[in-house]
């Protein structure tokens, strides 16, 4: 293999057997090798794809894909380890929006997914083109690319004319495409996992004859752990080590193993993985630390160049407890207990707590995944291979970086309505993302586009390890809450206080209990016990009273929830009453989840067996309890929800859109910030409404607009303009409620003295109307993408990209954000969450405003951003709010060089 196979340019994908092959545009050097593409493939396929069998028709054929790039014409290849596997192309022929499409695939690889890889990909780059349609003229007698156009996803057109089929495909990226699309590589993605997380021979390169070592102690666990594979070390200096055979080289192994787990010094690190891949291993952990530019490169480059999955460096380790492999992969202490939890982490440090915390309750784990720096294998790839795995029931992740987070984020809702997905949100201060990105080597991500995701996906996001296990202890033993209503019990009038501050601070309501259930407490319980919510017990409760009480309550239909908080008392000892019998000792799994509160409890959470053999959480505080069913009800609302549509608001027109940026760039090829006439230009292609205006750039022409747009004593704002203004108002370059020619003039001539020389021009608009003044913008996240965020109205202090912190300090209330395109469940959520939604839905003597039109302002922002991937900063402050009557007072835009990227399309990190 030569230096110049393993510098082309690609994109990694995989096939659906877990190959992992290039996709890179067709050089010129490829001339050969496609034309070798075509002799090699037999007189029936080549009749297939050319109509007849020629040689010539191969040469031409190579010659035509292997021309120099031009507008309309794209040119695809599959490659792996320089070897062509497959071409795919389109050519519009001069047309707008339409372009032909062939595609070939190398002899005997067929039937791995070659030819739709390649279409996904050329569809892509079609998209991003303009085109809308893909045609293909084929024989009727090639069932194989029909089959291939119709399982695509998208909507393909057949026609027949004689002994040929014309197909017109439409490549609309709608959800019926993206979830085909997903579907294979979720397929291919378990496919490529599998040397990884099942393999049935292992390798440890760097495990020493001395204990110690990270590379020793791995070999110790998987020998120790009972794996059921081949086990090897691999080590010039040791011939062999406690019950493994070891030898000098990996190619010198007498079988080549599936996995390897590289514990090596750095800089031996990329040569090992050479190793590895020319000896055919599929697979490989690398715990190594200090890997850094040229070692970083050198490493992912023989890993995708040998098609080998990586897990790190930097990392833990893996493991899989199917008892049928005990895989133990890791340097962690002991080993986690079966199970059914999920779990990947970057950090190691919060991999072991949360083996540990999982194997404690009892919750055990299934297969856990430390990735570390995590140069491929993701987080997006462990909620997959879970989803398959048939084990999993509960998904727990610690990121601190996203590669793909749309990507990530179709995959988590998916998964989310089949387990609970929980993670610990880190990284919520400056403090902790630069502590993060020091940590891992990857960008940390910001703490409200991060969030937006959460909620978007379903995704329960915790803040601690601890909130995690709690809130993990409740879904591993309880149904979920249907509601928000919590009974408490409790044998402490304090304790219940308490308990009762923690439901309000978490959003939960303590039910409100009729008549029949208030006669039927009191008939259960001792005199002088309290029947209200929370109800009081006294000490002297006994078990049967207890027990009675409990069930009766869990009956209820005005309870969703059912909390027990206890304390130990002299009483309960002196008469041998067993309180807590009276919770685990149930008639079978209560159909509402219960939970118990021990306030002289040692341990934070842990499971009370129960005599059915359920569990029943026991947590030492009532806000541990709290938090835990609060996202309890969060997911119940969540998973009945529906998916939601995504917004398509009419009367955009994108195409007139992208002209303008793409006009505006190439005169500012570094960007800025755009003056008025062409913002509002921008804002017409999606019928965002604005307040009319008018541009000035003398004082008559000043004048003449006050006059046109309010009448001779209407009352006018006048707001000074330049290249680069940000805030006017803290520039003080903002006149309000003028009134007449003569204040007009007057506030012109101040501006122009006070910013000569670099005023352009002013704008001239009414003063608006009363109404509730509302923020909404937009922004390019560089690892989210486009984000939508609305909230109150008011200065911003600093630019968007700030905007959370400066509106908190400047409104009190930092935004509501949610991650484009938005759905109509997002815009609902954008409107109703933030502090100011009771004043947009009315109040006595005052109407809504008009909702409906917020919400077209909303959906048409996200289209905005979608649309224009160099939107970087839109600004809509204020937006005026009123009934009947939504509109845009101040509009401000920003633009930088941007490429379209298609967050869906397969690809490897």
């Amino acid at each position: 293999m030569t230096d110049d196979v393993l510098s082309r340019p690609g994109v990694h994908a995989l096939l659906a057997d877990g190959t992992t092959v290039s996709i890179r545009p067709v050089l010129a050097g490829d001339h050969d090798q496609l034309e070798g593409l075509y002799l090699e493939t037999s007189p029936e396929n080549l009749r297939r794809r050319f109509f007849a069998v020629s040689t010539r028709s191969a040469a031409l054929a190579a010659a035509r894909a292997c021309v120099p790039a031009r507008p309309g014409h794209r040119a695809l290849l599959a490659e792996a380890r320089g070897r062509v596997l497959g071409l795919a192309e389109y050519d519009t022929g001069g047309a707008a929006d339409s372009a032909e499409i062939s595609v070939a695939v190398a002899e005997g690889l067929h039937h791995r997914g070659v030819g739709t890889l390649l279409i996904e990909h050329v569809v892509s780059a079609a998209r991003s083109d303009g085109i809308t349609t893909l045609t293909a003229d084929t024989l009727a007698d090639n069932h194989e690319i029909l089959r291939l156009f119709a399982g695509l996803g998208l909507h393909v057109d057949r026609r027949r004319e004689g002994s040929e089929v014309h197909c017109t495909i439409a490549i609309g990226q709608d959800d019926a495409y993206l979830s085909a699309v997903e579907t294979r590589g979720r397929i291919a993605d378990v496919a490529s996992l599998e040397p990884l997380l099942r393999p049935n021979a292992v390798a440890v390169v760097g495990a020493g004859p001395v204990p110690g070592s990270v590379g020793r102690a791995l070999l110790h666990q998987l020998h120790a752990g009972g794996f059921t594979g081949r086990l090897f070390a691999v080590n010039p200096g040791a011939t062999s080590l406690p019950g493994v055979p070891s030898y000098p080289s990996v190619d010198s192994l007498p079988t080549t193993p599936d996995l390897v787990v590289i514990a090596e010094p750095s800089d031996s690190v990329p040569a090992v993985a050479e190793q590895c891949g020319k000896a055919g291993v599929r697979a490989l952990v690398v715990v190594s630390t200090g890997l850094e530019g040229d070692e970083a490169r050198a490493l992912l480059t023989v890993c995708r160049t040998y098609g080998m999955r990586v897990v790190g460096p930097n990392c833990l380790g893996v493991s899989n407890t199917e008892p049928r492999l005990c895989l133990d992969a890791t340097f962690a202490p002991g080993r986690p207990r079966p199970g059914t939890a999920g779990v990947a982490v970057q950090s190691g440090g919060v991999g072991i707590a949360l083996l540990d915390g999982l194997s404690r309750l009892g919750i055990g784990v299934s297969t856990f995944a430390s990735l570390g720096d995590k140069y491929d294998v993701s987080g997006n790839d462990m909620l997959q291979w879970w989803e398959s795995d048939g084990r999993t029931d509960l998904a727990v992740l610690g990121l601190e970086s996203f590669g793909n987070p749309r990507a990530f984020s179709r995959t988590a809702r998916r998964v989310t309505r089949r387990m609970p997905v929980l993670t610990v949100d880190v990284g919520r201060t400056e403090e902790g993302r630069r502590a993060a990105a020091a940590h891992t080597a990857a960008a940390a991500t910001r703490t409200i586009p991060r969030q937006a995701l959460f909620i978007q996906a379903g995704i329960t996001a915790t803040r601690s390890i601890g909130e995690l296990l709690e809130t993990a202890a409740l879904f591993h033993t309880q149904p979920l809450p249907v509601g928000t209503r919590v009974a408490v019990l409790t044998n402490a009038g304090g304790a219940g206080v308490l308990t009762a501050d923690a439901c309000a601070e978490a959003g939960l309501v303590l039910s409100r209990f009729g008549p029949e259930l208030t006669d039927d407490l009191h008939a259960a319980l001792p005199a002088g016990a309290t029947v209200g919510n929370p109800v009081v017990t006294t000490a002297g409760v006994t078990q049967e009273q207890l027990r009675a009480c409990v069930d009766r309550l869990v009956a209820d239909p005005v309870i969703d929830t059912l909390l027990v908080v206890l304390v130990p008392t002299a009483i309960a000892e002196a008469t041998g009453e067993d309180l807590l019998r009276a919770v685990t000792c149930g008639p079978g799994r209560r159909a509402r989840p219960v939970a118990v509160v021990r306030l002289e409890q040692a341990v934070p959470v842990t499971l009370l067996s129960a005599a059915d053999g359920g569990d029943v959480p026991s947590y030492a505080d009532p806000q541990a309890a709290v938090r835990a069913l609060a996202h309890g009800a969060r997911r119940t609302a969540w998973l009945h929800r529906s998916a939601g549509t995504e917004v398509d608001p009419d009367g955009v027109d994108t195409a007139r859109a992208q002209e303008i940026a793409a006009e505006y760039l190439a005169t500012h090829p570094d960007g800025g910030w755009l003056d008025p006439r062409t913002c509002a230009d921008l804002l017409a292609c999606y019928d965002i409404p604005q307040v009319p205006w008018a541009w000035a750039e003398t004082e008559d022409d000043a004048a003449l607009a006050a006059e046109r747009l309010c009448g001779v004593d209407g009352r006018v704002v006048m707001k000074a303009h330049w290249p680069g203004l940000i805030h006017k108002s803290k520039e003080h370059a903002v006149h309000l409620d003028l009134r007449g020619e003569a204040q007009v003039r007057a506030a012109f001539r101040d501006l122009e003295t006070r910013f000569a020389g670099v005023m352009t021009g002013v704008v001239v608009q009414p003063l608006a109307e009363r109404g509730i003044g509302l923020f909404a913008g937009a922004v390019q996240d560089d690892v989210f993408g486009p984000l939508v965020l609305f909230g109150l109205g008011g200065t911003v202090t600093e630019t968007l990209a700030d905007l959370p912190q400066s509106r908190l300090r400047s409104t009190g209330e930092t935004p509501i954000a949610r991650l484009a395109p938005l759905t109509d469940h997002d815009v609902h959520d954008l409107i109703t969450s933030p502090r100011c939604a009771p004043l947009l839905f009315g109040a006595p003597g005052r109407g809504a405003v008009d909702l409906e039109g917020l919400e077209q302002l909303l959906g048409r922002l996200s289209r905005l951003a979608v649309d224009l991937p160099q939107l970087a900063e839109a600004d809509f402050d204020p937006v005026r709010a009123a009934p009947g009557l939504i509109s845009v007072l101040d509009a401000r835009i920003r633009l930088l060089p941007g490429r379209a990227h298609d967050p869906y399309l397969r690809r490897l990190r």
